[in-house]
């Protein structure tokens, strides 16, 4: 699928929002990628999550890991597709941990799968929890690259979109400047 393509599913999904958008990340944007909103139909979930498993299909992974909440249906749906086990992570209190049972096997190569990049904090985090336990990064897979490619994790990583979408920090937001209320849309608490 081309740019375009990808970007024709967003729109029909509903899930390209546009307004003043608090990120995860703390940075304010004009634009938000809500892939729930996508990926709750399970025709663009195989296809999109597809595009991230087919690009890892040759390599070596035993299983994939995903940082809840938003990478957990991309962790699932490319485990599915390369018949490979799936587990997540958890923010407990301000950090990303390993719960319910989950643990990373020494020595074994995971993918790990994310919805959308824009810092890379999150899947930076899920790296660390695989190699502080012994564990390989294979790769990793995510949706939307916001970064346009300028966030980098030192392994191999494939996204399906790469946009350089405009963000900026709560004191420089010129939407915060034009008193447009701020609206956090993804699922991780943080202060407007």
């Amino acid at each position: 699928m081309k740019k375009d393509d990808i970007l024709e599913l967003f729109r029909k999904s509903n899930a390209l929002l546009n307004g003043h958008f608090l990120l995860t990340s703390g940075r304010h944007s004009n634009q938000y990628f809500q892939c729930a909103l996508l990926l709750q139909h399970p025709e663009y979930n195989e296809i999109i999550c597809g595009m991230i498993a087919s690009h890892f299909k040759n390599y070596e992974i035993d299983a994939v890991i995903s940082p809840a909440i938003g990478g957990i249906v991309v962790g699932q749906e490319v485990s599915r597709l390369l018949g490979k086990k799936s587990i997540f992570a958890e923010r407990e209190e301000k950090s990303l941990t390993l719960r319910r049972g989950f643990a990373i096997e020494e020595g074994k190569r995971y993918l790990v799968c994310e919805d959308v990049v824009t810092t890379g904090g999150s899947v930076f985090e899920v790296m660390e929890i695989v190699k502080s336990n012994g564990g390989i990064v294979a790769g990793v897979g995510f949706i939307v690259d916001r970064s346009n490619s300028k966030v980098q994790f030192g392994v191999p990583q494939f996204s399906t979109l790469q946009l350089d979408v405009v963000s900026y920090q709560p004191e420089e937001c010129p939407l915060c400047k034009e008193n447009i209320p701020v609206v956090k849309p993804g699922s991780r608490k943080v202060k407007l």
